[in-house]
């Protein structure tokens, strides 16, 4: 099985391309994910990860992702290899997204309306209602 679960802040705006065969849109970006445990002594250390996004999963990436957001990815590990016009061989490993979504709370009173990477619209808002007796509950 390959499946990676990630947590992170991206260092920057996503970039976007198309492929030249089929006209595919293709979003990549890095993502920095913390580390969990911390030496006593020294900095909470992140790991460097590149993502890349396909399709409609690329354009969601690409429409509401924003350097500094904190984002969850789901997706697989791949890794590819390619020869550059001097026959230098290069290696590369990145995840591959299948399925992205927001990490981040939104500011008091905020809310928006996403779709999300499987075409569903989704209401994002920080707002909700505390209640003070187990009455209320609707369960």
């Amino acid at each position: 099985m390959n499946k990676v679960i990630l947590m992170g802040r991206l260092t920057k705006d996503p970039e976007v391309r198309y492929t030249q065969t089929n006209n595919t849109l293709v979003a990549s970006f890095t993502l920095a994910v913390n580390r969990r445990f911390v030496r006593q002594g020294e900095e909470r250390q992140a790991d460097f990860i590149n993502i890349v996004a396909w399709s409609k999963t690329g354009e969601f990436v690409s429409k509401y992702f924003k350097k500094g957001q904190q984002v969850s990815i789901v997706g697989r590990i791949q890794t590819r290899t390619w020869d550059d016009d001097q026959g230098q061989k290069h290696y590369v490993t990145e995840v591959v997204a299948e399925e992205a979504y927001f990490a981040d709370s939104k500011r008091d009173g905020e809310t928006s309306a996403i779709e999300n990477t499987f075409g569903e619209t989704v209401t994002q808002s920080a707002e909700f209602q505390v209640t003070s007796s187990d009455d209320d509950l609707p369960f």
